[in-house]
């Protein structure tokens, strides 16, 4: 199973918190369309293409740190890309406070996990957990 760097992850979710609230601050919604194109890279990519990952990496030394697997990265990426997709679409509708409560949904989420708390994290599990008891309970 492949691994992520958790620095790799981090500057991720910094990067996320960074242009969601510049967002807010500057009220340009478009900075969000630029933030899903980043996060669609990345997980095209498998990560290999995200913006924040890459102006990060020489500065980081993921030697010995703690990683992720790739299989959940790419499913709160999946979130991530999810939240900023339904975020534009109501912006797109004129519907900016529900535009603003999903980025604000996404910026929650990515502040949580920076301080340690991985929302998709604890999502995936329920998901997996619900999958396999569906597997054993007989029809």
């Amino acid at each position: 199973m492949r691994e992520i760097p958790l620095p790799y992850i981090k500057s991720n979710q910094a990067g996320i918190v960074l242009f969601v609230v510049l967002s807010f601050v500057l009220s340009q919604p478009w900075l969000l369309a630029a933030l899903w194109l980043v996060q669609v890279v990345g997980l095209l990519t498998q990560g290999r293409g995200n913006v924040f990952v890459l102006i990060a990496k020489p500065f980081l030394n993921p030697e010995g740190k703690e990683t992720q697997a790739a299989e959940l990265t790419r499913f709160n990426n999946s979130l991530a890309v999810l939240f900023l997709t339904l975020s534009l679409l109501a912006f797109a509708l004129g519907w900016n406070v529900v535009g603003y409560i999903f980025a604000a949904m996404l910026i929650a989420a990515a502040g949580a996990a920076l301080l340690g708390y991985c929302v998709g994290c604890t999502i995936y599990f329920q998901y997996k957990q619900f999958k396999a008891r569906r597997r054993i309970t007989p029809s």
